[in-house]
């Protein structure tokens, strides 16, 4: 199944930021007394009593008007009851139920989706007693919590978590590799997914998708099998104008769940944006493998270094992990799209990979013995034995005698060594460090 998706929805500053960046145990939404401050869309993983789920905080908008106000927070309101699994509709106790909160929850009383009424900055007894108001809106599960201080927000997880199922892997046995291709709008999705199945067509068969308007196709030719899964179905949609920025998100998020490899694509045009990033940096946490292909190449003038500082500055950009493999391609001209293919089915093998204990411990404790970690208080760390761990995502555990004083300097020196001697391009690496 596709990964649990919550969205926070609710008007300007009632504490949605406040309340993600609580989720997410780091501040990364900025947070403002003035309305309208958080425009892009935020997103990432919380892990609640080892359930993991997507959290998307919808974010609010500047207005030029009261109008386009109201219409923009009511668009975002549709798409999130239409793609998210629950929705957290936040109100905030100081102001008190507004006509825009009457408008939202006339929309999510008709969905068939949980709604979680959280009647925020409840931090005394006589906000408790003011929020009681917040029954007129017609929800069953409502709780006061303040994003602030971290009351109340146990509750919530609790139940939000009960929605989860205990083990979110796939019912069906995933015999083939699966690529999601994601990016922004107007990228070239569907020019590349028609590039590489449109005119064979012996290749596919359309395979309905667990997800509304994600299509898995199957592609079988040139002693190549795997699924497709395409996010390019964002503007098939009629009736509702949507925000294709938003929808982008959530799609691009369902389809990473989904695939083993991600296939990242931008705009030569406009290079990598802070939505890419964020999509990227949430396939790595995820431990996805990640390609990145640079589209619409054939429009950029070129000089004889173009490709060479172009592919450097977009590594700068996507570090720490950036030993991903970048190509450059024109999906309308089909310039090295069968390139794409190649390096995605590498790094899905990159992937799988199984290193033998006693090929890892050869290998990693000569790179340990010509670079040794640094004394602490005194003490030599010394790291004995390494092992690949049994996970879907190549994990390994370095046993030695002070674990938890070997720093992040020295974490980095041996996860180059192990994608150095083993080959992991493209694919996030953890290490783990325990008690000799």
């Amino acid at each position: 199944m596709s990964g649990f998706t919550v969205a926070i929805v609710g008007r300007p500053n009632v504490g949605k930021s406040t309340f993600f960046n609580r989720l997410m145990e780091q501040r990364r939404a900025i947070v403002h007394d003035t309305s309208g401050v958080t425009r892009d869309r935020q997103y990432g993983m919380a892990d609640w009593n080892g359930k993991i789920f997507n959290v998307i905080d919808t974010g609010g908008f500047v207005p030029g008007s009261e109008d386009i106000f109201e219409r923009e927070i009511r668009k975002q309101v549709v798409i999130a009851v239409d793609e998210a699994n629950a929705i957290v509709f936040m109100v905030d106790v100081a102001t008190g139920i507004t006509d825009l909160d009457d408008a939202m929850a006339d929309i999510l009383r008709r969905s068939k989706k949980p709604v979680f009424l959280v009647v925020n900055k409840v931090d005394n007894h006589d906000r408790m007693l003011e929020a009681a108001e917040f029954y007129s809106l017609g929800f069953d599960k409502t709780f006061y919590v303040s994003s602030m201080t971290g009351s109340g927000t146990g509750e919530l997880l609790d139940a939000l978590a009960s929605l989860i199922p205990e083990t979110q892997a796939d019912a069906e046995e995933k015999t083939l590799p699966r690529f999601a291709i994601i990016g922004q709008p107007n990228v070239g999705k569907s020019s590349l997914l028609n590039a590489l199945i449109g005119t064979e067509r012996t290749i596919v068969s359309e395979i309905a998708g667990t997800t509304r308007d994600t299509i898995h196709t199957h592609y079988k030719l040139f002693q190549k099998e795997f699924i497709l899964i395409d996010t390019a179905g964002i503007r098939r949609k009629a009736k509702v104008h949507e925000d294709l920025e938003f929808y982008s998100v959530i799609r691009a998020i369902k389809a990473i769940d989904e695939a083993e490899v991600c296939l990242l694509i931008i705009d030569a045009q406009k290079g990598i944006t802070a939505q890419d990033l964020g999509i990227y940096s949430l396939a790595a946490k995820k431990g996805k493998g990640i390609v990145v292909l640079v589209n619409k190449w054939d429009l950029i003038q070129k000089q004889t270094n173009t490709a060479r500082d172009y592919e450097k500055e977009l590594r700068n950009r996507l570090a720490p992990f950036n030993d991903v493999p970048i190509l450059f391609i024109s999906a309308k001209t089909k310039v090295r799209i069968y390139n794409v293919i190649e390096t995605a089915l590498e790094v899905y093998e990159n992937r799988q990979k199984k290193i033998t204990t006693s090929e890892l411990n050869e290998t990693i404790l000569k790179a340990i013995d010509a670079y040794h970690p640094p004394v602490v208080r005194g003490h030599p760390v010394k790291i004995k034995y390494i092992t690949q761990l049994p996970t879907g995502i190549p994990s390994f555990a370095f046993f030695c005698n002070f674990p938890d004083d070997i720093k992040q300097p020295y974490k980095n020196y041996l996860e180059n060594q192990l994608r150095d001697k083993f080959n992991f391009r493209g694919v996030p690496v953890r290490l783990f460090f325990r008690k000799k």
